[in-house]
């Protein structure tokens, strides 16, 4: 070998020689990377955490700790009024009233009052026991076990040796699965062998599976620990299925039996009413008389109920539901709602006006009220409309227009009260009141439609639900140039008869007002321009034909006294042609 040709060589055998260097470091790395994942993935962690809680009696909902703890005595369990709260959402079943320890849980069907740390309650005015009271302690309202179950479904599990509580809600699905893996499952703090484990369930032991991850479940022992374990480790099993609650009022109207609802209201007011004068009213089959007012702020009720005319009504086959109204008196309707006991002074008084006068409904009319009252009105309702029920009473309620009004509009929660009352009646007129600054129609027919339509679709109140409130009234706007030459506006409230003469006293000629929906005239008397959008036959059935279009439950019409003789006609085969 020269020198040249070691001179060539001598590289290549170095270059060889790191090459090699290299591979054996891959093959390191890659022994190294497989130990490493085959001790993450196969080689579990043997350090064991303690199961812990915040709460004593901890309450476990949905595979997840609550932060909330119950009050357990001897067995018996009562939980946070807090948590029940974030369980039932906006539709707030249960009232605490602080200043005289009442609780108040509704349902459609029932009312339970009980006071705390009393063992005893009422149910739909039944007596009702229970094994544990209700109590505050540290300022928290804790609610019993029975009731919470009986009314409104839940399944709640409490396990002496774990002092965990487990609630479910009625209508939940829970898988189960029982434990096969040859030395149990080790539940684990999260989806990964390599995290610390709490416990190891034996084999043969059932568990709840509440979520699935990469293949781990999120599972829970019967005794109430939750945590993780392998899929690979347990056998599905059965559904456990927690009963569905009865959620919606099993009352149904008599009303609602193969017909609309075809209502008037007869404004009562110093003088009994005069039946004889009260001539035939075609297709109407219940009227409301305005009976019954809220009299002071401690829930007394004025009655001007009257069997003569009660006789009259049923021999015409005529339900009477018959109105209660709070005066449109904001301070003592405050007053009257504001606590649990002077709403069920109220409750009894109508339940017990009901039967003397063998009424078939009460109609709520509650005006002028603080929007500060608004949760209070709903509570009202909750507690007397199940209490009506079951005397066979239908109940409906008076609404406005959707407006900005604080006393007339705001404070009605109108979706709450259409998941309670049978019927809402829109009172769809005074689109242009007594004092508005400009003349206009009562009621338009595009007004109405959109009241209509804004509470159904805002509020979800179901048109099944929905009487179309009519006026049988119009205005006589006159307006007329002051002094300085502005115009001033001022109206009087009419009759059908009434406008209906003055049509044919001074000759005019309607025309139709396409916006409206009806006729109107106008003419000069005294200097002043007179206005009148007319109700009769014509307004009748264009709104009429909202009813069909939605599909409404029915109509009612403010009030009797200012009828004509044919509208009844004219309503009555309006109806007709809905069905």
């Amino acid at each position: 070998m020269d020198l040249e040709t070691s001179y060539i060589r001598t590289p290549r055998k170095r270059r060889r020689s790191f090459f090699g260097i290299l591979v054996f470091l891959f093959i390191i790395a890659a022994l190294a990377s497989f130990g490493w994942f085959y001790y993450l993935r196969y080689i579990p962690s043997n350090e064991m955490q303690e199961p812990s809680f915040e709460q004593d009696n901890p309450i476990v909902m949905n595979g997840a700790d609550t932060a909330y703890g119950a009050v357990i005595e001897e067995g018996d369990v009562a939980l946070p009024l807090t948590l029940l709260e974030t369980v039932f959402g906006e539709d707030k079943p249960i009232y605490y009233e602080e200043q005289t320890g009442t609780i108040v849980l509704t349902t459609a069907n029932q009312v339970l009052q009980l006071k705390t740390n009393a063992l005893t309650g009422l149910i739909n005015k039944s007596p009702y026991q229970l094994n544990i009271a209700a109590q505050v302690r540290d300022d928290v309202v804790y609610i019993p076990e029975m009731p919470l179950e009986q009314l409104y479904g839940l399944k709640i599990d409490y396990d002496e040796s774990s002092h965990i509580v487990t609630v479910m809600e009625a209508g939940d699905a829970v898988q189960q699965a029982k434990v096969t893996g040859k030395n149990g499952a080790a539940l684990r703090i999260e989806p990964s062998i390599r995290k610390p484990y709490q416990m190891t369930i034996e084999q043969g032991e059932v568990v709840r599976l509440w979520e699935e991850e990469d293949g781990w479940y999120l599972a829970q022992t019967l005794s109430g620990y939750i945590g993780y374990i392998r899929k690979s480790e347990v056998t599905l099993g059965t559904i456990e299925q927690v009963a569905k609650q009865e959620t919606a009022s099993t009352f149904v109207p008599t009303t609602a039996i193969g017909q609309k609802v075809n209502l008037t209201w007869e404004a009562v007011y110093n003088q009994k009413i005069n039946t004889d004068k009260i001539g035939d009213m075609t297709g109407l089959n219940v009227v409301s008389p305005t009976w019954f007012e809220l009299a002071d702020g401690k829930g007394t009720i004025a009655s001007k109920a009257d069997s003569a005319y009660v006789k009259w009504a049923h021999e015409r086959g005529y339900q009477i539901w018959a109105l209660f109204s709070n005066g449109f008196l904001p301070d003592q309707t405050t007053e009257a709602l504001s606590t649990a006991e002077t709403r069920f002074k109220m409750i009894q008084q109508i339940i017990a006006f009901a039967e003397l006068y063998d009424l078939q409904g009460i109609n709520i009319d509650f005006e002028n009220v603080y929007t500060k009252d608004k949760e209070n009105l709903v509570q009202f309702v909750k507690e007397l409309t199940p209490l009506l029920h079951e005397q066979g009473l239908v109940v409906s309620i008076d609404v406005t227009p959707k407006s900005n009004s604080e006393m007339w509009s705001v404070f009605l929660d109108r979706a709450a009260l259409g998941k309670v009352v049978d019927y809402m009646m829109i009172m769809a007129y005074d689109e242009h009141w007594a004092a508005s600054p400009v003349s206009g129609s009562v009621a338009s027919l595009s007004w109405t439609e959109q009241s209509i339509a804004k509470i159904m679709e805002e509020d979800k109140v179901p048109p099944g639900k929905i009487i179309l409130s009519m006026p049988l009234y119009t205005r006589i706007w006159t307006e007329k140039a002051d002094e300085t030459g502005v115009i001033k506006v001022s109206s009087k409230a009419v009759g059908m008869d009434s406008v209906k003469q003055i049509v044919q006293e001074k000759k005019l000629l309607p025309t139709f007002d396409a916006d409206a929906g009806q006729n109107y005239v106008e003419y000069e008397e005294d200097g002043a321009l007179k206005r009148i959008w007319i109700e009769d036959d014509v307004s009748m059935t264009a709104r009429l034909g909202l009813v069909r279009k939605f599909d409404l439950a029915g109509v009612a019409t403010w009030q009797r006294a200012f009828q004509t003789t044919t509208i009844w006609d004219t309503i009555s085969k309006g109806l007709a042609n809905t069905l």
